[in-house]
């Protein structure tokens, strides 16, 4: 990769810099000291609510999201319809990927123009602290941005086995916003209706790959943020910890449990719930010994559709929070500015 694909300078691969054998991370990748992870919070007994989708109601499945909606912004699933064997599946293939030559993967080098492909960086800026992980970033929905030609031929069965993943969590996430509707007291459809209905959301794919690191302490996989989209479901590896979810003050390191799924409020559901729904920041720490993997499915509004708090949802003692935007207008910010916390979705609170 280099500075022709529209990025601001020569990117790269941090997978390289992590096989090269160096015992000290280059200082682009040394975040501030305030910015560094906290690796004591291991231990925290703080943990996500946990939601088995098997063993609810239909109401007390809404309830359980959205309790965990307002309290956390996060949630774990467990027995929530797909199958385990097609989960290990798609980590392995995309594993596979990563661990594929590096000529091989640099042939779907992306650019900041879409993001689609092969990359290490976020955001355009020229100089600023970059974040110890590579990712590979595709398009599910609408089917007029899919193109299996920007989604890499090997390992062999990795596009037959990411479209049937993606078809799986794209039922998972109806099911998970209808109980957020109801959980707002709505119609079960009407947080789908307000991303533009079924037939018109947006849906993509992040697998994060984050190389084994010779100084953790001083950097970080994926800098604090919060989601820009609708909602995003995570898949983690079952043994490597990384996460991080803010709680107040602190950052409490998540503990993955087999075969769930991690579930977060985006942006666009604090939106348009009038913050009823918080997204909340998260960020990602690397480590020594080994390396991580990632899946970032995510579930988001009709690119096009201004987007306002959902009219049921103000009222005079709750004035509506925030102005309408596009998803398409939204994500410019990070695309240009990379993670920065929750500052963009801030500065779309109206004064008053």
């Amino acid at each position: 990769m280099d500075s022709n694909c529209g990025w601001p300078e020569p990117v790269i691969p941090v997978q390289s810099i992590s096989e090269s054998g160096t015992e000290t991370i280059p200082n682009r990748y040394i975040k501030p000291l305030p910015d560094r992870p906290c690796i004591e919070t291991n231990s925290s007994p703080l943990n996500i609510p946990v939601i088995d989708l098997s063993a609810m109601s239909r109401e007390e499945m809404a309830r359980a999201v959205s309790d965990a909606s307002r309290g956390w912004g996060f949630l774990q699933v467990v027995n929530h319809g797909v199958r385990p064997e097609l989960m290990r599946r798609a980590r392995e293939v995309w594993r596979g990927f990563f661990h594929l030559p590096m000529e091989e993967k640099q042939r779907y080098a992306n650019s900041p123009a879409t993001y689609e492909g092969y990359g290490s960086r976020l955001g355009v800026e020229k100089g600023v602290r970059l974040d110890w992980g590579d990712y590979y970033f595709l398009h599910v929905l609408p089917p007029c941005l899919k193109s299996h030609e920007k989604w890499p031929a090997l390992p062999n069965a990795l596009r037959d086995t990411t479209d049937e993943y993606s078809r799986e969590l794209i039922n998972l996430c109806e099911r998970i916003m209808e109980a957020m509707s109801i959980g707002l007291g709505l119609d079960p459809t009407r947080l789908q209706d307000s991303f533009g209905g079924r037939a018109d959301v947006g849906a993509c794919l992040r697998v994060n790959y984050y190389p084994k690191c010779p100084q953790p302490e001083l950097t970080l996989g994926l800098s604090s943020h919060s989601d820009p989209g609708g909602m995003t479901v995570l898949l983690v590896d079952d043994s490597v910890k990384g996460l991080q979810v803010r709680r107040g003050s602190d950052w409490v390191t998540i503990d993955p449990v087999r075969d769930a799924f991690i579930i977060n409020v985006g942006d666009q559901i604090q939106v348009l719930s009038n913050a009823i729904y918080k997204s909340v920041e998260h960020r990602v720490m690397v480590n020594a010994t080994d390396e991580r993997l990632s899946m970032a499915f995510f579930y988001n509004p009709k690119a096009d559709l201004p987007l306002s708090p959902i009219r049921e949802l103000v009222t005079f003692d709750r004035p509506a929070l925030y102005t309408p935007m596009t998803f398409n207008e939204y994500r410019v910010y990070i695309r240009q500015k990379g993670p920065r916390g929750k500052s963009q979705v801030e500065s779309l609170k109206t004064s008053r």
